[in-house]
């Protein structure tokens, strides 16, 4: 609950603190009601005498500390302590011996506290030297703030950082690929070709960032590449295969080597007519985590593999080799088949 609150509301729940424990510890007829006052803050909040035996823990104290202390115990209410980098933390070095050894508050300091079940809290300390009038050291009053909640967040922070700069480096490696692989023999033909490469890749990011990066969906790449083909009906295109969550340098070339494939097929190939049918499927049996294989048929008849290698041809074949890939392609009578056989890429 603690880590909801805010600097000033630590602030202020630690100056009731203090001038509560202040006034029981000087006694009198008010003690019980500002002991009643500590119990009813939501702060882990406890009470040592100059010795650093402790003279008062609240409820809370106990549901952060996963213990019932016992009065008379000395430094703190919690059962182990760590440095933040999980060094061990002696009770007689803890931000509340410490307090009470130099006369001095202790702040900005955070320590983990393990409970007797093994789990872990971050937390910060307030340890502040309690004084009677005459500025005798009288004991202490510390408030422990967990922190464990904001820990994570900045962990989630820091790794979500690391992501979008990996993710970054790597499309822009993917891109310059692209490009240096992207030839055309006007500057119209070569827009056009690197335009839609762009785009396959744009699509690509679309897929991962709804996905919150857990991995783009293969079938729904294959898809979505494929549907300005596909007719009114739909039953030109023939997709199967088990759905598969694609890692990013995956996810982009297959992207980009499906997109090529098509161009081809819409110029020269199976989806140039009207007639023609194409049929891609994967499998991951095998030696090879991922297979695909590409067929055109009912397309203008294919009476000898072409004699010149086409730039869409050459783009796909080196990004899959920047993979490790092979691919295979047969011009049979009837249409282009072609199979990609893929490594397994995990980054």
């Amino acid at each position: 609950m603690l880590d909801l609150l805010g600097h000033s509301d630590e602030a202020r729940i630690g100056e009731i603190a203090r001038q509560a424990a202040s006034r029981s510890a000087a006694g009198g007829d008010s003690e019980r009601r500002f002991r009643d006052l500590l119990q009813a803050l939501p702060a882990a909040i406890y009470t040592t005498d100059a010795e650093g035996r402790i003279t008062f823990f609240n409820q809370a104290c106990i549901e952060f500390a996963g213990r019932s202390p016992k009065i008379g115990e000395m430094w703190c209410v919690t059962w182990k302590l760590y440095l933040p980098d999980g060094t061990p933390l002696p009770h007689d070095e803890c931000p509340m011996a410490v307090a009470l050894k130099q006369n001095r508050p202790v702040r900005d300091v955070e320590a983990v506290a393990e409970r007797p079940d093994g789990s872990r809290i971050c937390f910060m300390p307030y340890p502040t030297p309690l004084r009677d009038e005459g500025g005798r050291l009288v004991g202490a009053v510390n408030m422990l703030v967990d922190i464990t909640a904001r820990k994570q967040a900045e962990q989630r922070m820091m790794l979500l950082a690391y992501e979008v700069d990996h993710r970054s480096n790597n499309l822009l490696a993917v891109t310059q690929a692209m490009l240096r692989l992207t030839k055309a023999e006007t500057a119209a033909e070569f827009q056009a070709a690197f335009q839609g490469r762009l785009s396959a890749l744009a699509n690509v990011q679309r897929l991962f960032s709804e996905s919150r990066w857990t991995g783009a969906s293969l079938k729904t790449i294959v898809e979505e590449e494929l549907r300005p083909y596909a007719g009114a009906d739909g039953e030109r295109i023939s997709i199967a295969g088990d759905d598969l969550r694609l890692p990013a340098t995956l996810a982009q070339s297959i992207a980009v080597a499906v997109h090529e494939l098509a161009t081809n097929a819409a110029k020269y190939g199976a989806l140039s007519t009207p007639s023609g049918r194409l049929e891609i499927r994967w499998e991951t049996n095998g030696a090879d985590p991922l297979v695909l294989h590409w067929s055109e048929r009912d397309g203008p008849p294919v009476n000898e593999p072409p004699t010149r290698k086409g730039f869409g041809i050459g783009a796909v074949d080196g990004i899959i080799r920047t993979l490790r890939g092979r691919i295979t392609r047969q011009w049979k009578p009837e249409g282009l088949v072609c199979q990609m056989a893929f490594p397994d890429v995990t980054k």
